[in-house]
């Protein structure tokens, strides 16, 4: 009896995984961007201190990604999909190690510091035929002087970066 009970408890809790994966499967397809981050241990900077840990890196990128997705949503329609290589990144400001200390992890902001991204994008259409692709190298060099709602935000340059990138790039398809 106990094993009768136990194998049942086994099926329905394969069964509520893979409903979850389904799940998880299909709004993956669903979505409107992929954004792919292609050998980011070469990348630049993406460090979440001098040192900087896999782990950090990969946190900083997941943000990034999610951001990415979300936002594009407001520029590619329905039934077109974006798909973004990222091919390297370095974020606003740097680390001063002379600085000795724990100062060294702290990441330092200065217009001599801009936030960069290097990508390279298709979108396609429902039908698969390409839209339009190409190679940028996104650069702000005036990054410290544009005004930001979200100064809480430790990406806020990288993300006002990644905005107007793709306001500029494509044609605006619905307000918000």
């Amino acid at each position: 009896m106990k094993t009768n009970h136990l194998l049942l408890s086994s099926l329905a809790g394969l069964a509520a995984i893979s409903t979850v994966l389904a799940v998880d499967s299909t709004a993956k397809t669903a979505q409107r961007t992929e954004v792919i981050f292609s050998h980011p241990e070469k990348y630049a900077d993406v460090r979440d201190a001098y040192s900087g840990s896999d782990m950090g890196r990969d946190g900083i990128l997941a943000q990034l990604e999610s951001y990415i997705v979300e936002r594009s949503k407001a520029y590619v329609p329905e039934g077109q999909k974006l798909f973004i290589s990222i091919t390297d990144v370095d974020l606003a400001g740097d680390f001063e190690p002379w600085r000795g200390g724990q100062a060294m992890d702290i990441r330092v902001v200065k217009d001599i510091y801009p936030p960069k991204f290097d990508l390279e994008f298709k979108l396609v259409g429902s039908d698969l035929t390409v839209l339009k692709e190409g190679k940028r190298k996104l650069r702000d060099l005036a990054f410290m002087s544009k005004l930001s709602i979200s100064q809480n935000d430790g990406l806020h340059f990288e993300k006002a970066l990644l905005d107007d990138w793709l306001q500029n790039e494509f044609a605006r398809v619905k307000t918000r």
